[in-house]
Formats: structure tokens, C-alpha cells, sequence
């Protein structure tokens, strides 16, 4: 099985090695990850420059464009042939609740899924220093289970494993999207030739407490949440709602 590892933590994170040393055990490896850090990046594509890939190792190229790029650019021609199978991460910080859409991490498996490649995205919540090494052979075991059971068409994972200090991975919940809490704090500075700048704040750790959530098996029970996505967003429930409108 060839599977394609990506980030937006960039080609040098420690999360992305980890991870790919993990998969290794299942498939061949490819690495399209991106040149510099792109978190918070989201679903963005690079439209309006050209995108540079430089090799770095074998079956390792680096993009100078976001993990987004990263995939698309792997499902049409970079790689020899599709993977079977995506796994973005590890990223250095959760992707919960309503981080999700502003994650580049989440944003590879979601690229990856509109071309039909079941794919995760997996996230260690902790601080300096952590181990990836649990949260990349827990990475394994979800990519094993998705091989061999399947993915519903148009759904991708999205993992979240604590800190374990190095121990495996002991348990895990299916969980729904939690709910996070924003402070909206925004850094207002002058730099030295007067002008102002900003520095959108907060560390975006809090959440509410929604039993059932990712944010609750990750912070509250200590262990890794696994959430379905679908790349379809429409509401269903609120169509018959608007039909009945008047516009």
C-alpha cells in the first residue's frame, strides 16, 4: 500500500517523522510536506504564484505552498501513482472543536477525501518537549482498521491524542466536534517606525464541557478521540426550514 504523509507543521517537524517511521511498518512511504510552517493555514490552495518542489530525500519532496497544495499536487503527478491511503500529521497542538476549519493539518485529509483517498489527520495535545511516538504507532493502528473496514464515501478522521509521557495509547473514544472557547484577545503593538500591528492572541486550549466531544475524551479522560468529518457541510435539517421562507 503506498501511503502519502503530509503536515503544516513543515518537512522538518518532528511529528512528520515520527509518523512516516510509524507507516513504514504498514506500506511505502511518500513525504509531500510543506517547506515552512503553515498552520492555520485552512483549505487554502497557492493560485497565484507558481509552486516549487524540491526533492530531499528518497520518496521526500518539500512544496513551497500549503498542505493543501501539498496533496493536490501529489494526486496529480508528483507521486507515480495515487496512494492508497493519506495521513497528515502529527501535528504539534490538538485540532478540536472549532479549530477543525482553520487547521492546515485537517485540511490535507480533506483535500485528500475530494479526491477519494480515505485519509486522517492526527494531533498530540501537549506542550514542549512531547513523544510522538505514541500518537504515530496509535496513527498506525487507525490506518490499519480504515484499510481493512473501509471509510463511508466522503468522510475522513480526525485524530487527537494526548501527551502519554511516552506510554502507548491506552484507550480511545468516537467522539462529535466539541465546541472551543475564544477569548478574542488581539496584541495591538507599534513597531519602530511608528506603525501599528496586531497579533491575533489566545491559546485556544478552552473548550466547553460537552460530554461526548473530542475536546472531553482528549482533556477530561486522558484519552484519543476519533471524529468522523464529511466534506459535505450542507445542513440538511434546515433546508425544509428555508423552503418555507419567502424570499
Amino acid at each position: 500500500m503506498r501511503i502519502l504523509v503530509t503536515n503544516d507543521d513543515g518537512i522538518h517537524a518532528a511529528g512528520l517523522g515520527r509518523l512516516a517511521e510509524s507507516l513504514r511498518s504498514i506500506g511505502e512511504v511518500w513525504i509531500v510536506a510543506p517547506e515552512q510552517p503553515q498552520n492555520a493555514v485552512g483549505r487554502s490552495l497557492t493560485l497565484h504564484r507558481p509552486l516549487r518542489v524540491m526533492q530531499v530525500a528518497e520518496r521526500s519532496v518539500t512544496v513551497n505552498g500549503t498542505p493543501s497544495d501539498c496533496v493536490n499536487l501529489a494526486m496529480n503527478g508528483l507521486l507515480p501513482e495515487r496512494p492508497a491511503f493519506v495521513v497528515s500529521g502529527i501535528n504539534h497542538g490538538a485540532n478540536m472543536a472549532d479549530d477543525i476549519p482553520y487547521s492546515g493539518t485537517v485540511a490535507a485529509a480533506f483535500e485528500a477525501t475530494l479526491w477519494g483517498i480515505p485519509a486522517i489527520a492526527v494531533s498530540l495535545y501537549g506542550k514542549q518537549p512531547c513523544d510522538f511516538a505514541p500518537a504515530a504507532a496509535f496513527a498506525a493502528r487507525v490506518v490499519r482498521a480504515a484499510h481493512a473496514n473501509g471509510l463511508p464515501s466522503g468522510t475522513f478522521l480526525n485524530v487527537n491524542v494526548p501527551d502519554t509521557g511516552g506510554e502507548p495509547v491506552a484507550s480511545y473514544r468516537i467522539t462529535m466536534q466539541g465546541k472551543s472557547i475564544y477569548d478574542g484577545q488581539i496584541e495591538r503593538r507599534v513597531n519602530p517606525r511608528g506603525e501599528t500591528y496586531y497579533w491575533i492572541g489566545g491559546d485556544g486550549t478552552r473548550f466547553h464541557d460537552i460530554p461526548g466531544s473530542d475536546a472531553d475524551a482528549v482533556l477530561r479522560s486522558r484519552c484519543a478521540s476519533i471524529t468522523p468529518i464529511r466534506i459535505d457541510w450542507t445542513d440538511h435539517a434546515a433546508m425544509p426550514i428555508l423552503c418555507r421562507w419567502r424570499i
